[in-house]
């Protein structure tokens, strides 16, 4: 049995402001220890529940923040940024029997600790065929075009409530209370490494393939801060401008969704200016 790991860092034990999670500062590093316990919490978990392979996937912006020498010494870790399918790469091999989402959030508009999905600024809302999206929603219709089931979610209780729309079965752990996008009661890292362990061990059983799911076709609509943004997405093939902030575009998969999707985020990125966005 082989689980993924696909490993974020807003939804960590102890994260609650931007520093905690901007790689280089001293923030970051004091929070990068709690998210690898977070991650090594359901590793263990996993190999109590009877897993014989975990990998993991950094999926938090350069996606090189996990502390690999503090992982159980049986874990393998894909680092790095530049990979086909970005947070869930891995799933698209054929080997994977379930996957956890740690350390996730909630989406872009939505109440929670550091909401935002994918960038940290300039998207206020994303739908996928009308329903509101978190990066939860958008990865668990990836992994269903592969028959991985979402098995796990741990981050604060709304991202929790918000799994729960996805991922109905899978087994949540909320290692903070939300109270504003910047603060929340947290938990000590031992408690939430307990959490987590015990929850990943329960949702081991859940890691069971299915029938692939054929969901599509899968209208991404995306909206942004200011009009020049939706304006530079649309270099982009296939999308569209569909109101003043606002673009759209289908794909027939979410595989070809998500790709698109990071073309859009990363033509986006780079039409931000520094001062006035």
């Amino acid at each position: 049995m082989k689980i993924l790991i696909s490993a974020d860092m807003e939804g960590a034990t102890g994260v609650t402001w931007p520093a905690d999670v901007l790689p280089g500062t001293p923030q970051w590093e004091r929070c990068r220890s709690m998210f690898t316990s977070d991650v090594n919490a359901a590793v263990l978990g996993f190999y109590d529940g009877g897993a014989d392979q975990v990998l993991v996937n950094e999926a938090h912006w350069t996606m090189r923040n996990l502390l690999l020498e503090h992982l159980d010494a049986r874990v393998e870790m894909l680092t790095g940024r530049h990979k086909s399918l970005s947070m869930v790469e891995g799933v698209q091999h054929g080997d994977v029997d379930g996957i956890a989402f740690v350390g996730y959030h909630t989406g872009a508009g939505s109440e929670g600790v550091l909401a935002h999905t994918y960038l940290a600024n300039s998207i206020t809302g994303v739908w996928v065929n009308g329903v509101r999206a978190s990066e939860g929603l958008l990865n668990a219709h990836v992994v269903a075009e592969y028959g991985v089931p979402v098995i796990l979610v741990t981050g604060d209780n709304l991202t929790c409530l918000d799994a729960a729309g996805y991922a109905p079965r899978a087994v949540t752990v909320a290692v903070k209370d939300h109270v504003s996008r910047y603060a929340a009661v947290c938990r000590t890292p031992a408690r939430t490494a307990a959490d987590i362990r015990a929850a990943a061990k329960e949702a081991t059983a859940l890691a069971v393939r299915r029938e692939p799911v054929r969901g599509g076709p899968f209208t991404v609509e995306l909206e942004f801060d200011a009009e020049h943004l939706a304006m530079a997405a649309t270099v982009v093939p296939g999308a569209e401008r569909c109101g003043e902030r606002r673009i759209s575009y289908t794909s027939r998969t979410m595989y070809e969704g998500i790709r698109t999707f990071k073309a859009v985020t990363t033509v986006v990125s780079a039409a931000v200016e520094e001062q006035y966005g």
